[in-house]
């Protein structure tokens, strides 16, 4: 089916009240900031009083718009849910302008490659790197899905979310062993996710590939969710103690992430849920 010559591909396949959802929003951002009436905005958009009272209160329902009584009437105006999905969409777009030049400090200050992760349909998945000085580098590919339960930055960003909605990612995604290392039971590791949260930092210590360590840190928004982590990634160390001493870098370094972002560093975190 072709299109008119004023018709855009994207204008298709329209829904009709979603279209009018986003004409009150519209119409709420460029009206009065102490409120419009339910007539101004059906004027402003274009249809009844009915269709707009309707549009507003399932709106008012989901936090998109809050509402005040006047007297007999309501005025309206635009909701906190917006906030929090303003506040989610820049760090989002922001998070690897933000964390590169960190990421490259942290490459700068340990001698080993950095990635910045986020949560993908529950895998975790890269979407930056520093690559180590010299000859010898620990290669990732970007992009890359990786199962949470046997990554560092996996279990980073599962340590921020609530035990119901860690269970329901591990039941769909598994807990295959990798190593003999591999926690492989959701127990397990949501015993482990609590010394995550604690500490701030969590390590895939053998787990995904035998004599290889990843350190993460999850980086956390205005919110106080980790909406992405950062690993170095080495030859297996030592000593316990080195291990944690390169954690305590790593979580230093995404405090300051998280700072850019308007979050709070690990010391400050609420508690976990």
């Amino acid at each position: 089916m072709s299109t008119t010559p004023e018709e855009s591909p994207n204008d298709k396949y329209p829904l009709r009240s979603v279209g009018r959802a986003l004409d009150v929003l519209e119409a709420l951002g460029a009206g009065d900031s102490k409120g419009m009436g339910v007539g101004e905005i059906a004027a402003a958009i274009g249809v009844s009083r009915s269709t707009a009272f309707t549009l507003l209160q399932t709106m008012v329902a989901r936090g998109f718009v809050a509402d005040t009584r006047i007297g007999n009437g309501r005025l309206y105006r635009l909701g906190l849910a917006l906030v929090h999905l303003g506040d989610r969409a820049v760090a989002g777009m922001g998070i690897t302008q933000f964390a590169t030049p960190i990421l490259q400090q942290l490459t700068d200050t340990t001698r080993l490659t950095s990635r910045l992760a986020v949560l993908d349909d529950g895998y975790a998945v890269a979407i930056g790197r520093v690559d180590a000085p010299g000859p010898f580098r620990m290669m990732s590919s970007l992009g890359r899905r990786e199962l949470p339960h046997c990554s560092s930055v996996g279990k980073a960003l599962l340590a921020g979310l609530p035990k119901e909605e860690v269970e329901a990612i591990l039941k769909r995604l598994g807990m295959p062993r990798r190593t003999e290392h591999t926690l492989t039971t959701p127990a397990a590791l949501i015993d482990e996710l609590k010394i995550v949260a604690e500490r701030g930092y969590a390590l895939d210590n053998e787990e995904d590939n035998v004599g290889v360590l990843c350190v993460g840190a999850a980086i956390h928004d205005r919110s106080s969710d980790a909406v992405a982590a950062i690993s170095v990634t080495t030859m297996k160390l030592g000593t316990d103690e080195d291990i944690h001493r390169l954690g305590a870098i790593v979580r230093a370094h995404a405090d300051r992430v998280s700072v850019l972002l308007g979050g709070p560093t690990h010391a400050a975190l609420p508690p976990r849920r």
